[in-house]
């Protein structure tokens, strides 16, 4: 099963690590402008597969994509001193518009997963760019955030961050949506859980965990510059997930036609994902001021997107 990933930098190149390390995919092409520094992580990548799994990692072009059954989008550029957003925003829109024709020409029955920030604008002008069906161009959307989200609430309980169901929705960025109203461990709704176990959740400690999740990117960029090992094997469970026709459910950013009133906007929701990319998608259950969250997260992105004629 072939993978493809267009863009070898820090994120790009996790992901293909991620890959390696967790199996479920046979072959990993990495497409870059710089072919040298495609070919220099293919060839380092390489030569951990004899420790991980039996992956065989190459770089190579735009043809070499052929046959592959998804191919993830991290190319994009980096944001200049003094450029807004927006701006910011049409330069990568500009990327994503010389690489999908290519990408389409040589891999039309592959599912496209957006990794390239904002992923959420960037997974809708992908969407409208390719002329895929709405399922085959999936972001990754909040899965990172979603993860953040479990790993501090299971440490907070002093429980397996397996055991958490809880998600967030809405932007990967600033107005994402923590459901804490759906929120269970173990099948036992999250109150309970935690007054159950003597870890009651006050009015601290949600705060803390909120801005660990929402918080978390302005950290670890700070401290070393980018983030790509989070993301790089989210990136990878979602390629497995595909591959495998697993089905699972993931907060993951897609085309939307509707969401908490808005309409046409691309966002994260838990979604069903399988073969086909994503094949369902599942309204969470809200309390009302998640629920209006929700409605100012979609409003900001609608309005990103229609800035940009998307």
């Amino acid at each position: 099963m072939k993978v493809g990933i267009v863009g070898s930098g820090f994120v790009g190149s996790a992901a293909a690590y991620a890959m390696a390390l967790l199996g479920g995919v046979r072959e990993v092409v990495l497409v870059d402008l710089d072919a040298k520094l495609a070919r220099a992580h293919a060839e380092d990548l390489l030569h951990a597969t004899p420790f991980a799994h039996p992956v065989w990692v190459r770089a190579g072009g735009y043809g070499d994509l052929e046959g592959a059954r998804v191919v993830v989008l991290a190319a994009g550029v980096a944001q200049r001193p003094g450029e807004t957003r927006l701006q910011l925003l049409d330069r990568n829109a500009q990327v994503f518009a010389q690489i999908l024709p290519r990408v389409g020409e040589a891999a039309p029955e592959a599912v496209l997963l957006v990794a390239t920030n904002p992923v959420d604008v960037m997974t809708q002008v992908a969407y409208r760019l390719s002329g895929l069906p709405l399922g085959r161009v999936v972001g990754s959307g909040t899965i990172l955030d979603t993860a953040r989200f479990r790993a501090l609430l299971a440490e907070h309980l002093e429980v397996a961050p397996q055991s958490v169901h809880a998600y967030v929705v809405g932007e990967h960025g600033d107005s994402e949506v923590l459901l804490w109203s759906g929120a269970q461990v173990g099948g036992v709704p999250l109150i309970a859980f935690a007054e159950a176990r003597g870890r009651p959740l006050t009015p601290g400690n949600r705060a803390r965990i909120d801005e660990g999740v929402r918080k978390a990117a302005y950290r670890i960029i700070e401290g070393k510059g980018a983030t790509y090992y989070g993301i790089g094997a989210g990136l990878a469970r979602l390629v497995r997930a595909i591959l495998a026709d697993e089905k699972g459910v993931y907060t993951v950013s897609a085309f939307t036609e509707e969401v908490a009133g808005v309409r046409e906007v691309a966002l994260s929701l838990p979604r069903v994902l399988g073969a086909s990319g994503v094949e369902a998608t599942i309204p969470p259950g809200l309390d009302a001021a998640e629920g209006e969250a929700l409605r100012q997260s979609a409003l900001l992105l609608k309005e990103a997107a229609s800035a940009l004629g998307f």
